[in-house]
C-alpha cells in the first residue's frame, strides 16, 4: 500500500543455503538436458556444492544473528551441526557411486535428491519458528522418501520407500498438530515468543502440544516409541542410502530437537524433562535388547542407531549447557563411527554381489586382517570401550546427567550400554574365531580412505579431544 514500507530481509546469513538451492537448480537443468550420461558430472557438482556450503558456513565465525523476522537463525550451535550434516551427506554421497553403478541404479537424480534433503536439513537446523521448522522438515523428508526407493527395480527398496513415506506422513501430521496447539496456546510461532509466553508456567494445552511435537521429532531421530520404520527401511534401502539415513538426517533432527526444547520451552523444564527421560530410557533399552537376535548387519545397525539416539538424549535431559555440549560431542563421534562402519558394510562384496549377513564376516581376521581390525575397532567404539572415542561420547552425556541429579537415567544408560556390548563383541568373535567364509573382493581406495580416517579418529580422539569438545562447548553456550 502507498506510504507503507516493508523491511527487506538480510540474505547474508542464509547465503550458504541460497547457494545450495541455486546449485541444485543448475544441476537439475544440466541433468535434464544431457540425460543419464551426466550422472558422474552431477555427482561431482553436488559434492562441490556441499564443500562450498561448508566453507561458507565455516567463514561465518562466531556470528550470532537472525533474518526473515527471526525465522532463520545463525549461531555457533547451528554452525557446528550443519558442518556435521554436510560431512555426513558428502561422505555418504562419495560412498554411493560404486554400489549404485554395480546395482545399475545410478541415476543423476540421486545426488540432486541428496542435495535437496541436505538443504532441508540446514533449514531445519536454523529454524527459529514453527513454520520454518515444518518447511525444513518437509523439504528434507520428501527427498528422503524418494531416495529410499531410488532402486525402482528392487522390491525391497520400493517397500522401504513406501513404509517410510506412510509412517513419515503420519509423524509429520502429529508434529503439525502439536505445533498448531502450541501456537493456539501461546499466540506466537517463534521460539523466542513461545519461551516468553511460558516464562512463568505452562498450561496443560501447551504440554499436550509439546507431546505431539516431540512425537514427530522422535520419528525423525528414530527414537522409541516411533522407531518402527527404522529396521525395515535400513534393511530394504540400498546400503549407501542407509548410510546416508544413519548419518546426516540424524544430525539435523537431533539439532532441531535440542534447539526447540532448549530455546522454546525453558520455562517448563520439569515437564519436558520427563518426556525426554522416558524416550531416552526406552530407546536405550530397546536398542540394547532388540539387536541381539539380528542376523542382518543393516538391521543390527538400525537397532544400534535407535540405542545411540537414546544415549544422546541423556545429555538433552540434563537441560543445561553441559548436557547440550554432551549431545553435540556425542553426535559428532556417532557420525564418524557410523560412516566408518557402513564403509565396511559396503566393502562386503563377492564379485558383483553385495552380502549383508553377519555370518558373511566369518574368519575375516584371516582373509582380510586390515578390514577386520578396522571393523573390530569400530565395534568396540560403538560399544563404548575405552579408550576409543565411543567411550568418551557416552562419558560426556552420563556426566551431564549425573551433575543434573538424573542418577537413575545414568545408571540405566550404563546397564543398557553393557547389554548392547554383547552384539558388537559377537561380530568381533565371528570375525576372529569362526571358520573363514569366502573372501571379499578388493575394496575401492575411497572406502579404504573412509574406513582409515574413521579408525584414526576413533583411536586418536582420546589423545587430542580439545578441538571437538571445545567447539561443542562453544556451540552449546550459544543456545543459552
Amino acid at each position: 500500500m502507498p506510504g507503507m514500507s516493508a523491511a527487506v530481509p538480510a540474505f547474508g546469513p542464509a547465503l550458504p543455503e541460497i547457494i545450495m538451492a541455486l546449485g541444485t537448480l543448475l544441476l537439475v537443468l544440466w541433468g535434464a538436458i544431457r540425460g543419464e550420461r551426466t550422472t558422474g558430472q552431477v555427482t561431482i557438482g553436488a559434492l562441490a556444492v556441499l564443500v562450498i556450503a561448508a566453507v561458507m558456513i565455516s567463514g561465518q565465525g562466531a556470528l550470532k544473528t537472525s533474518t526473515f523476522n527471526g525465522s532463520f537463525l545463525v549461531d555457533p550451535f547451528g554452525r557446528f551441526m550443519k558442518l556435521c550434516t554436510l560431512a555426513g551427506s558428502a561422505i555418504a554421497l562419495l560412498m554411493s557411486s560404486e554400489y549404485l553403478e554395480r546395482s545399475r541404479a545410478n541415476r543423476f537424480e540421486y545426488p540432486i535428491l541428496v542435495l535437496l534433503s541436505t538443504l532441508g536439513m540446514m533449514m531445519l537446523i536454523s529454524a527459529g519458528d514453527l513454520i520454518a521448522l515444518y518447511l525444513g522438515l518437509e523439504l528434507m523428508s520428501l527427498s528422503l522418501y524418494v531416495v529410499a526407493a531410488i532402486n525402482r527395480d528392487d522390491v525391497r527398496s520400493s517397500e522401504a520407500g513406501l513404509k517410510y513415506f506412510v509412517l513419515g506422513a503420519l509423524s509429520s501430521g502429529m508434529l503439525l498438530y502439536g505445533a498448531s496447539i502450541v501456537y493456539g496456546m501461546t499466540g506466537t510461532v517463534t521460539f523466542a515468543g513461545i519461551a516468553a509466553a511460558l516464562k512463568d508456567h505452562g498450561s496443560i494445552g501447551v504440554i499436550f502440544g509439546l507431546v505431539f511435537v516431540m512425537a514427530g521429532l522422535s520419528f525423525k531421530i528414530s527414537a522409541v516409541p516411533f522407531h518402527m520404520w527404522t529396521p525395515d527401511v535400513y534393511e530394504g534401502s540400498p546400503t549407501p542410502v542407509t548410510a546416508f539415513f544413519a548419518s546426516a538426517p540424524k544430525m539435523a533432527a537431533m539439532a532441531l530437537t535440542v534447539r526447540i526444547i532448549i530455546t522454546a520451552f525453558p520455562g517448563i523444564l520439569s515437564q519436558w524433562q520427563q518426556i525426554v527421560v522416558f524416550v531416552s530410557i526406552a530407546s536405550m533399552v530397546l536398542g540394547a535388547f532388540a539387536a541381539i537376535g539380528q542376523r542382518n548387519i543393516k538391521r543390527l545397525l538400525a537397532y544400534s542407531s535407535i540405542g545411540h539416539m537414546g544415549f544422546a538424549l541423556v545429555g538433552l535431559a540434563a537441560g543445561n549447557p553441559e548436557g547440550v555440549q554432551g549431545v553435540a560431542t556425542y553426535m559428532a563421534i556417532y557420525l564418524a563411527m557410523t560412516l566408518g562402519t557402513f564403509a565396511c558394510v559396503l566393502a562386503m562384496r563377492r564379485g558383483n554381489t553385495y552380502v549383508e549377513t553377519i555370518d558373511d564376516l566369518a574368519g575375516l581376521g584371516r582373509t582380510n586382517p586390515a578390514m577386520a581390525f578396522a571393523l573390530a575397532m569400530l565395534m568396540f567404539s560403538l560399544a563404548g570401550v575405552p579408550p576409543l572415542a565411543g567411550f568418551f561420547a557416552k562419558w560426556y552425556v552420563f556426566v551431564a546427567a549425573v551433575n543434573a541429579h538424573l542418577y537413575v537415567l545414568a545408571v540405566i544408560g550404563m546397564l543398557a550400554s553393557a547389554v548392547g556390548a554383547y552384539y558388537y563383541l559377537r561380530i568381533v568373535k565371528i570375525m576372529y574365531f569362526d571358520e573363514p567364509a569366502e573372501a571379499f573382493a578388493p575394496m575401492s581406495p575411497l572406502l579404504k580412505t573412509v574406513i582409515g580416517v574413521s579408525g584414526i579418529f576413533n583411536v586418536a580422539f582420546w589423545l587430542w579431544p580439545a578441538p571437538l569438545v571445545g567447539a561443542a562447548a562453544f556451540a552449546a553456550k550459544s543456545l543459552f
